[in-house]
């Protein structure tokens, strides 16, 4: 059995017109949980055909298994671990794991909580004296691209330079060939260049100095599996850098929009600051930071919901949806931080599953925490605020709040 579904819904959810509010169009799709679209592609929607098959082995992230290319600026570079298949998904990601969570550096996040409170309060500080705040600009980007910069060892004033390389590789996400200029591809591509020319320097200078920091680690590691070679490494490094930034970026400013539309809970989280875990979940379900996948390839035919997906083809995973089916989140539309049995899909699931998530949540944690407990009476300038371009990292481009 093949379903089709009129692209029209898919359409509307790419559009940045839906980007405020994605979450109406995506109860549209779910009526139809694998929808063939008129390019050949795919797309999911469904929590349980979702974690299916995110969970399913004869699914591929290597693009070289697409049935035609795949136009984005990714599929010109050296991939990353997340686009790659076990076992060389697998060995890369153990090697990165070494130097940046458990078992063989389990201190490396909890460690960093003194320093990250230091950021917040003092980005807070400087709201001294402003009636008016971007909640964006001077609090959510700053403080995530200083942690990962901190942690990779790039130097505090080299880090405005990865604004603009970051936003143009985003930008190129979603590139569509038919109604986007190849500008936008470009601009992605030579962003990715530069950035890989800047992390490779910065490697070269490590080799044979031992540090503390994780581009000194890899470049000096003398675990069994050997090193990574230069390329995979400087990979690796992209990858923090850009989805662990900017995943963090909108998950903060996601989530203090959130809370000052629900002034109750907001006010909660200052009562009850333990409050702030379960929160931080039910925020990854409401307002997740990721929406889409853009792309999956099928190693082989694959049947989804009683459809063949045949070998080759384009699949898209919509999380968002997902984490918002009523056949698997009672009450899904209504954000309740007492939720329980939040399996959401915030930081996907299956090999692929967050690396960083641990770190994006102890960021997103110590930042609410902290502009909730010292703002005050804070509200929101404008309701929807703007949104940024991407539908795949869907976040607020600003988020100006006034104290009173």
């Amino acid at each position: 059995m093949t379903t089709t579904h009129t692209p029209d819904t898919l359409h509307r959810i790419l559009d940045h017109s839906s980007r405020a509010d994605p979450y109406p169009l995506y109860a549209e799709l779910r009526k139809t949980p694998v929808a063939l679209q008129e390019d050949g592609s795919y797309v999911i929607s469904t929590y349980r055909e979702l974690t299916g098959i995110l969970h399913d082995p004869h699914l591929s992230s290597d693009v070289r298994h697409l049935s035609r290319p795949m136009p984005a600026a990714e599929a010109h570079t050296t991939p990353s671990f997340i686009n790659l298949d076990p076992p060389e998904h697998d060995r890369l990601r153990r090697l990165a794991m070494r130097h940046f969570g458990p078992p063989h550096t389990p201190g490396l996040v909890t460690g960093m909580e003194p320093d990250l409170t230091a950021v917040v309060n003092g980005l807070i500080d400087d709201f001294a004296g402003k009636e008016r705040i971007d909640i964006v600009d001077d609090f959510a980007y700053p403080f995530p691209v200083t942690v990962i910069c901190h942690l990779l060892g790039v130097p505090r004033e080299d880090e405005p330079r990865f604004h603009v390389w970051v936003n143009a590789i985003v930008d190129s996400l979603d590139y569509n060939p038919r109604t986007d200029p190849k500008e936008k591809l470009d601009n992605g591509m030579q962003a990715r260049n530069d950035l890989t020319q800047y992390l490779g320097g910065l490697l070269e200078q490590r080799h044979g100095r031992p540090g503390d920091d994780l581009l000194a680690r890899m470049a000096n590691d003398d675990g069994p599996e050997g090193r990574m070679t230069d390329d995979e490494i400087v990979s690796t490094a992209n990858l923090l850098l850009i989805a662990g930034h900017e995943t963090t970026v909108n998950l903060i400013t996601n989530g203090m929009l959130t809370l000052l539309r629900h002034p109750q809970i907001l006010q909660r989280l200052r009562d009850e600051p333990d409050l702030i875990v379960p929160l931080v979940e039910e925020l990854l379900r409401y307002e997740p930071p990721v929406h889409i996948i853009p792309w999956r390839a099928a190693y082989s035919d694959i049947t989804i919901a009683d459809t063949v997906i045949p070998k080759g083809s384009q699949i898209m995973l919509m999380l968002a949806s997902g984490s918002r089916d009523p056949a698997r989140f009672h009450d899904p539309d209504r954000f309740n931080p007492d939720r329980q049995d939040n399996q959401h899909l915030g930081f996907g699931s299956g090999i692929h599953l967050c690396f960083g998530g641990p770190m994006a949540r102890l960021e997103t944690q110590t930042a609410l925490t902290a502009l909730v407990r010292r703002l005050e009476r804070p509200t929101l300038v404008t309701d929807p605020p703007p949104y940024r371009p991407s539908p795949i990292l869907r976040g607020p481009i600003h988020l100006h709040i006034q104290q009173s």
